[in-house]
């Protein structure tokens, strides 16, 4: 299986967000161990490291930034998915349909997410962190 993680989750995991952190580490296990095929978008990692700013070093979130990057695959973000993106007016969120582009490259079965609203129109299914963990367990 292959999922699409969201940023929100790698930032409740970074971040040790209550109630959200143990769901998002028990699905980084899960990738880690290769129970499931991990993927984060190129974006979430710029996106995390400026989010991560207020709590973290520099040296720390680019060493927390490597750990995830070992445990999932990261997706690129090209031309094309850009083109893409901007085309679809489906999404009012342009950095959820960068999210959508790079699931459907992977052939993504989930974008796991506590956002799910922002992806009612997408082409992956998009599922709770805690749905997810529930199925798959």
């Amino acid at each position: 299986m292959r999922v699409l993680i969201d940023t929100n989750i790698l930032a409740d995991l970074l971040l040790g967000r209550d109630p959200y952190y143990d769901i998002a580490n028990n699905i980084l296990i899960m990738c880690a161990d290769k129970r499931i095929h991990g993927y984060i978008a190129a974006h979430s990692v710029p996106n995390l490291f400026y989010i991560l700013r207020k709590f973290m070093t520099r040296e720390e979130r680019r060493e927390a930034l490597k750990d995830i990057c070992q445990i999932v695959k990261v997706e690129g973000i090209d031309s094309f998915k850009i083109l893409s993106a901007l085309d679809n007016e489906d999404f009012s969120d342009f950095e959820g349909c960068l999210q959508e582009e790079c699931a459907l490259a992977i052939s993504a079965d989930y974008i796991v997410t506590r956002n799910t609203k922002d992806f009612a129109s997408s082409r992956v299914p998009a599922i709770l962190p805690d749905e997810f963990l529930k199925k798959y367990e």
